[in-house]
């Protein structure tokens, strides 16, 4: 897949565009009937409600951010091309759904992905984050019957990483029933099976993502950041800008692990990230730090700026999502500085902005 494909069709544009905030209802049928009638305009306008969720959705079968791009692009490329055989007996946002989700299965089918387990996020190196404040955009209201999709347990690296051990049919089979709360028969309509091999591909999926989840789901299913978080997210940047191994390590997990999508790294225990701390905080460090407070996958995230020698001023370098567990810091999965975009951050810092406490 390539990054930041031009969207064709009417309803190309970056994912988001057009959203208005969060998820909305279908539009009025009047303006359904002209887009499905060949109104460019009101086809676009009826799409872009369902941009950002449609998003997430594709993110969530790819586990890419940018593949997901590509996916909405396509959908509405396929939506626009095919709209005379929407029947508007269904909702439009339905229907959209079913055209994404097979547009994913079709990117699954010709990638040469494949997983059978999974022991750490280095092993899904296309894995990448999902910023909060977009998110926040795709959230619908709690009232409505999708309101868990973007909560923290369907969207957090653990589940994304697990669902990548799924054969393509059973993770969209997985992420119907139990993140968009389809029911069986919309499963198999939108998957083009029976309803018995729906449920059975379900049944499946869950049995299999049983084995790579924490074995309690509550120690999981935590919505914002807690406060015990939030607060150790304090001290990861406090140390980093102050360079201080000594504070990461009291903040960090016996048998802390740290990975950097893409690459095949793992570092664990506090003995395997030592050369981590070394590089980062030693005398010969490639420079100073500093670092502002976000959020990814509704999981406390650290945005670093590194000031190189001789350089004035401090620079995108990465992104570390930390998972907190038992009041310590217990994995670090660190994404290069691609997105600082998409999260809304600028790519240089002034010693002035820095101190100034971004957020």
């Amino acid at each position: 897949m390539t990054r930041g494909a031009a969207g064709a069709g009417p309803a190309g544009g970056h994912p988001g565009a057009g959203a208005g905030g969060q998820a909305t209802k279908d539009p009025d049928e009047a303006t359904v009937a002209a887009a499905i009638g060949g109104d460019e305009s009101a086809f676009a306008a009826a799409a872009a409600r369902h941009r950002r969720e449609l998003h997430v959705h594709c993110y969530r079968m790819l586990a890419s951010f940018h593949d997901a791009d590509d996916a909405v692009q396509e959908t509405f490329l396929r939506a626009w091309r095919g709209r005379e055989s929407f029947s508007g007996g269904a909702l439009l946002r339905a229907w959209l759904y079913r055209i994404a989700t097979n547009v994913c299965l079709d990117i699954l089918r010709h990638s040469a992905r494949r997983l059978t387990t999974v022991r750490s996020f280095a092993e899904v190196p296309w894995l990448e984050p999902y910023p909060d404040r977009l998110l926040d955009e795709a959230a619908p209201a709690d009232d409505e019957p999708d309101a868990l999709a973007v909560t923290r347990e369907t969207i957090e690296l653990v589940f994304l990483a697990a669902l990548q051990v799924l054969p393509p049919r059973q993770r969209a089979a997985l992420i119907a029933r139990d993140v968009l709360g389809w029911s069986a028969s919309e499963t198999a309509a939108a998957l083009g099976t029976s309803v018995a091999a729906a449920n059975s591909a379900v049944q499946r999926a869950r049995a299999r993502m049983a084995g790579h989840l924490p074995a309690r789901r509550a120690e999981w299913t935590a919505g914002q950041p807690s406060a015990e978080e939030r607060a150790l997210l304090e001290g990861f940047i406090d140390a980093h800008e102050r360079c201080d191994a000594a504070a990461v390590v009291a903040i960090a997990a016996a048998d802390i692990r740290v990975t950097m999508p893409p690459y095949p790294w793992v570092f664990a225990g506090l003995d395997g990230i030592a050369p981590l701390l070394q590089r980062a905080f030693g005398p010969d460090r490639d420079g100073d730090w500093r670092l502002l407070p976000t959020q990814a996958n509704r999981m406390p995230t650290a945005a670093s700026y590194l000031r190189r020698p001789g350089d004035t001023e401090f620079r995108a370098f990465k992104f570390d999502v930390l998972r907190i567990s038992g009041g310590a810091i217990a994995e670090v999965t660190t994404f290069g500085p691609e997105m600082f975009g998409a999260f809304g951050l600028p790519q240089t810092l002034s010693d002035d902005s820095a101190a100034g406490g971004l957020s």
